[in-house]
């Protein structure tokens, strides 16, 4: 028996806000813009890049570079890739920068010594509540502590950064506190627990199988497409807290359909693959709780002190999302699958933070593939599909459909 989308409520996804409604409205339209390339005579000058061409040329250029390389970001204002060089004995550095079409910006501090500040904050302030991550922009580490870091351990934080000298990190405080997004309502179901549905994938042995977030992995073993219904799919691989937040899940019907696409609601978006994030960049989230939301990326490689735990290599954003709205997919509006929702602080009406679990990391620890890589599957030719973490977004309380369809 095949199982496959079919949404059942489409206005629902009004629950996500104005914001959500003014993603879902421009997103799909623009999907397919071109990319304007630089002219031959002009090969010196920053090339315009989409954010997905731009993370590319960025694992290009860190390998070309390498100990001058200090991290890179996206100037979505000019679509450009900015490089941060640090200078040294090879004076020909900034040129290949150039050469190879990013926008070059000469800084102080180098990625090794921005990579040993973040591990003395490991071994001197691993505090429940704080999390951090390097900011190409600023060339710094940014430092974030939520409400719940105070008194000594406000204190030892404080001094841990300024032990690290003067403009290597700033320190600044969330309003909210850090917590995994998960809750118990709606969407995919296990027990008292809800989360979403993040991007379906192909399994290493070929059967059809989805991504979600690694606390909700190891929180229950099967998940259900209803509330107290019969389960559909059980977890194979689960990591948290430590090295990521992400989850294997297996489709316990072989012929399930798998589509490579995220369900915004009222409409679909095809995802092609999965790409890297890329500081600047544009993203949307779709979580079962509050639907679409749009942002930026801030950080890669975060690591974020939970209550449960450590968990290391997330990306930081400021895309808003709520309990519920866990595993849920992170994506490009070219349909670039980027990350799985992890946790945060804050909500959809004040804001705040979000971490996301990178996509990439995740299908090469599990074997999993996505999109075209992923080939023909069980049940259907888009196996590997990325289908959307807030499949229950439109859904509403108390409504059957499931994250990925009937059966």
């Amino acid at each position: 028996m095949s199982h496959k989308r079919i949404p059942k409520r489409k206005a629902a996804i009004a629950a996500g806000g104005a914001v959500a409604l003014g993603a879902a409205a421009f997103l799909l339209p623009h999907a397919n813009a071109s990319q304007d390339g630089a002219s031959d005579a002009a090969a010196a000058a920053p090339r315009t890049l989409k954010a997905g061409d731009a993370s590319d040329l960025a694992s290009r250029l860190a390998g070309l570079l390498g100990d001058a390389f200090a991290g890179s970001y996206y100037d979505g204002e000019n679509k450009q890739l900015v490089v941060n060089v640090v200078p040294g004995d090879d004076d020909h550095v900034i040129a290949r920068a150039e050469k190879a079409g990013a926008a070059v910006r000469e800084v102080d501090n180098s990625m090794t010594e921005l990579e040993a500040g973040a591990r003395t904050l490991k071994s001197q302030a691993t505090i429940p509540g704080t999390s951090w991550a390097v900011d190409p922009r600023t060339n710094k580490i940014l430092v974030t502590a939520d409400s719940t870091v105070t008194g000594d351990k406000w204190d030892r934080l404080e001094s841990t950064v300024e032990s690290l000298g003067s403009g290597m990190a700033t320190i600044r405080k969330s309003a909210g506190a850090f917590r995994t997004f998960a809750s118990g309502g709606d969407a995919i179901f296990s027990g008292g627990a809800r989360c979403s549905l993040g991007f379906n994938v192909t399994a290493g042995d070929g059967s059809p199988a989805f991504l979600t977030a690694g606390h909700c992995g190891v929180a229950a073993e099967q998940w259900s497409d209803a509330q107290g219904g019969q389960p559909i799919a059980t977890v194979d691989q689960a990591v948290f807290p430590g090295a990521g937040d992400f989850a294997l899940v297996t489709y316990d019907d072989p012929a399930t359909v798998a589509p490579s696409e995220v369900d915004l609601g009222d409409q679909t978006l095809a995802v092609s693959r999965a790409a890297e994030a890329t500081v600047g960049q544009e993203v949307f989230r779709m979580g079962s709780t509050t639907g679409l939301a749009d942002g930026q990326v801030l950080g890669l490689n975060a690591t974020v002190n939970y209550p449960e735990g450590t968990v290391t290599g997330l990306i930081q954003t400021n895309v808003c999302a709520e309990p519920g709205d866990s595993g849920g997919s992170m994506f490009t509006r070219d349909g670039l699958a980027v990350g799985l929702t992890s946790g945060g602080s804050g909500d959809c009406t004040s804001g705040g933070e979000t971490f996301f679990q990178p996509v990439t990391t995740a299908l090469e620890a599990v074997g999993a593939t996505l999109g075209a890589e992923g080939g023909v599957g069980a049940g259907g030719d888009q196996a590997g599909a990325g289908a959307g973490a807030g499949d229950a977004a439109d859904q509403g309380a108390g409504d059957d459909s499931g994250p990925t369809g009937t059966h």
